[in-house]
């Protein structure tokens, strides 16, 4: 037995442009429509047995899945459906809240800040990251306008992940996580592994944030260390997980040496601070070999 299905369009932004549909059982409806057509309608004859219909989305590199169920309206219902447009103009309003920053319209935003190196004649092995950032918190004020006399400096809150790389190496996705303070087994239970990063302890002395037991964990220097992001535009670049392996190793550990460096260190899981970074510097030894 079969159905017929009708498909309409009713909210997308300008960067969409085609779309593929297909159903739950692995079927392919229809490829390249245009959200024209969409907006329209597009109909369909299924199996009786279809209970999702899966749209794809393109826009740029980034493709978006979704799953919508296949629900029952009458036909005036599905003739009165509207398409919106949901990009929107507005102007952006900065620092209203003297106490929040990197957050947009209620949503927070990596704050990402990349420093370089360049080697000499010989590749070097970076042995740690020592950051002179100063990060500062903000009390909230009554009139709502910015008051530096109003702000605290802090130790224990940094930048929540860093990646080190170069051209053939990277070590993946670093969490941060402030030192524990006088309790040895927390301590002793760093890193952490995960599916998709390792968690790592940082310290802060003689002003400097401090960090290491990072090394490399590319699976394979024939494939891309970083992809197109599909979360915002003003991201340049993510980590490629498929790349990535996150896994225990006792030995194998591939030291990060090159003639190069570059170490990424990224903000997104807040927005209350302020970091202002000043240098960062790699202590490394000369190798070799």
């Amino acid at each position: 037995m079969s159905k017929n299905i009708t498909i309409k369009l009713t909210k997308a932004g300008n960067r969409t442009s085609l779309f593929s549909i297909s159903d739950d059982l692995g079927n392919l409806l229809g490829n390249n429509i245009t959200k024209q057509q969409l907006i329209s309608g597009v109909s369909f004859n299924i199996n009786d047995s279809v209970k999702v219909i899966i749209i794809r989305t393109v826009s740029g590199n980034c493709a978006k899945v979704l799953n919508i169920p296949i629900t029952t309206m009458f036909l005036d219902e599905v003739a009165g459906i509207q398409f919106k447009d949901s990009n929107t103009g507005s102007l952006w309003r900065h620092l209203t809240n003297p106490s929040m920053y990197n957050s947009f319209y209620g949503s927070i935003f990596p704050y990402i800040i990349e420093y370089p190196f360049a080697y000499q004649y010989y590749d070097e092995i970076v042995q740690n990251v020592k950051d002179y950032t100063k990060v500062y918190k903000y009390l909230p004020t009554d009139d709502g306008i910015f008051n530096s006399n109003r702000r605290i400096e802090t130790d224990n809150d940094y930048f929540n992940k860093a990646v080190l790389y170069n051209d053939q190496q990277s070590s993946g996705i670093l969490n941060l996580i402030p030192k524990p303070i006088n309790n040895l087994f927390q301590y002793v239970s760093y890193p952490k592994y995960n599916s998709d990063s390792k968690t790592i302890l940082f310290s802060k002395r003689d002003n400097f944030y401090q960090y290491n037991t990072f090394w490399s964990l590319v699976k394979d220097k024939s494939v891309p260390l970083f992809i197109t992001s599909c979360t915002s535009l003003s991201i340049d670049k993510e980590v490629n997980q498929d790349n990535m392996d996150y896994s225990t190793r006792s030995f194998k550990k591939d030291t990060i040496r090159a003639k190069d460096l570059k170490v990424r260190m990224l903000l997104d899981n807040r927005s209350d601070i302020h970091l202002v970074s000043q240098f960062l510097i790699t202590p490394s030894q000369i190798s070799y070999l």
